[in-house]
């Protein structure tokens, strides 16, 4: 794995990468955010703005979702997945009751027994415009606050708080009034509804959409100019390039990052995604602070280091994409729910991998679920695959997860949380340096030392694999360590995964190569 500078990282490109999080929150496919970008550009550049204008319109109208996925979680106590019901909701308007209150009636409580859903829809209907205000209010602050720890300018921060508002003065929170609402909110409100539109009916269905909603939700001018240059606009609006696209079109000065920006930008990406749930606020933070400590007591270079904490801060971003509902059940998961979980250390790396400045990250990111032993999770990799840097990511996470509360569960001790660490090296499924390296940074005592094992063999594993070398059966090793003959071919196709051999004489070789048979 490459450990690669931050000299020339672009802030499009970061946000752009956060952009794509945005879009699996909200339900959309990722690229939403991309297309509405760029169509927002070309609106802007029709309507004659400045290079300073055209600049807030682009970095609005990137990451303008980045309060609405967070207020999703409002609607939690409606529908068991806010995602699903974000992407139907899209269509909607808000303001048209007959239509807001179908989108309630079908979609509340939906799956749920019918006297439950009666009850929930009922709830839905009585307090829905209440709740709105409540989230927009919610979106509006999520999204100021985001703006200021992106470092984005005070034009940019104000607009990022009014995309619910409207024209006609009769949106949310401010219920601002025309030219009341900023020009890039206006912009870029207009350009999200029309890229969805456009994608579910095509041209005449996103034109359709800005006649009906003229001088009401849109901006008369911007929506007249929209409906006169919506064939160029739109032209090429889905192709397959669009991320090369949107970078190519960020109004110049392009806007790069030094290293200490880069962490703020980090850390602002690990908050949002931490905010998914109550459970895990300062998880990414804390994670990346173990997963720091550990790395300097392992004595690795300053370059991995500083990629083993970036990793750390953005290696739940994946979260965004699985429901709150999930996140929070304090049941057991169904199956369907657990592979949804397993999946997110996949949307994370999916998300980065499209920066050539952050595709490392999210290489690493990737791997904080996986498991020596092949039991992790989304690849199922063992420990030949798996570099230092992604065990001390796994030992660090698994070791903040455990101080964490979750909803089945109270916080554990530190002492607690140590112990089952040291239980998951001595098992086979986290690195003993890795954890030795993170139960100090955490400040708790160290693992029994003994000599190190190469490849990450475990203990019991060195065990069978001396009995190996001296030629016993699986039965005759069973009857020696008081296991099972299964548990020992277990153990035995782990050594041979491991020391990435496929036989007893390659295993013994092995065993002899690194002096693991001078005790027999």
């Amino acid at each position: 794995m490459g450990y690669e500078g931050t000299a020339g990282v672009r802030l499009a490109e970061v946000i752009a990468a956060l952009s794509l999080a945005t879009d699996l929150g909200m339900g959309q496919p990722m690229d939403h955010a991309l297309r509405r970008c760029l169509l927002a550009v070309r609106l802007g550049e029709v309507l004659g703005l400045n290079t300073r204008d055209l600049r807030d319109v682009y970095y609005v109208a990137l990451v303008c979702s980045v309060g609405c996925t967070i207020k999703l979680q409002e609607f939690t106590p409606w529908f068991q997945d806010e995602i699903a019901a974000a992407a139907k909701a899209a269509t909607v308007d808000p303001r048209r009751p007959v239509d807001a209150a179908l989108f309630l009636l079908r979609h509340v409580g939906y799956g749920e027994p019918p006297l439950r859903r009666v009850r929930k829809v009922i709830s839905a209907l009585a307090l829905g415009e209440r709740e709105f205000h409540r989230s927009s209010v919610i979106c509006h602050e999520t999204c100021r606050s985001f703006g200021e720890m992106l470092g984005f300018e005070p034009g940019v921060r104000s607009a990022l708080g009014q995309m619910h508002e409207r024209w006609d003065g009769r949106g949310q929170p401010a219920g601002l009034r025309g030219e009341e609402q900023a020009l890039p909110a206006r912009i870029a409100h207009l350009a999200g509804d029309v890229e969805v539109f456009h994608r579910m009916g095509g041209l005449e269905a996103a034109v359709a959409l800005v006649k009906r909603r003229t001088g009401k939700t849109y901006d008369p001018q911007i929506a007249q100019r929209f409906r006169q240059e919506a064939p160029r606009l739109l032209a090429d609006i889905g192709a397959e390039s669009i991320w090369e696209m949107v970078l190519a079109a960020e109004p110049a000065p392009q806007q790069n990052l030094d290293d200490a920006h880069l962490d703020t930008v980090a850390r602002a990406m690990a908050y949002f995604a931490d905010a998914k749930s109550p459970y895990t606020v300062n998880h990414s933070t804390g994670v990346a602070e173990l997963a720091e400590g550990a790395a300097r007591g392992l004595g690795l270079a300053e370059p991995e280091v500083v990629t083993i904490r970036r990793a750390a801060l953005i290696h739940d971003l994946g979260r965004i994409g699985v429901p709150v509902a999930i996140w929070d059940k304090k049941g057991p998961l169904t199956e369907t729910e657990r592979e949804r979980v397993r999946m997110h250390p996949y949307l994370t790396e999916r998300v980065l991998a499209r920066s050539t400045a952050l595709r490392h990250l999210g290489v690493l990111a990737g791997l904080h679920h996986e498991r020596l032993d092949g039991t992790g999770y989304h690849r199922g990799v063992t420990a030949p695959t798996l570099p230092l840097a992604a065990r001390v990511l796994a030992a660090a996470d698994f070791f903040h997860t455990k101080i964490e509360p979750r909803p089945h569960r109270p916080a554990l001790s530190l002492a607690d949380a140590a112990d089952g660490a040291k239980r998951e090296v001595q098992v086979g499924r986290l690195d003993r340096d890795a954890v030795d390296a993170v139960l100090g940074a955490a400040g708790q005592p160290h693992l029994p030392r003994r000599g190190m094992s190469p490849a990450g063999l475990t203990d019991r594993e060195v065990e069978v694999l001396q009995l190996m070398a001296r030629e016993r059966s699986i039965r005759e090793i069973a009857g020696i360590l008081h296991i099972s003959p299964k548990t020992v071919d277990h153990h035995i196709q782990h050594i041979y995964d491991k020391a990435g051999v496929s036989s007893r004489v390659a295993a013994t070789l092995f065993a002899m190569r690194h002096n693991l048979l001078s005790d027999n």
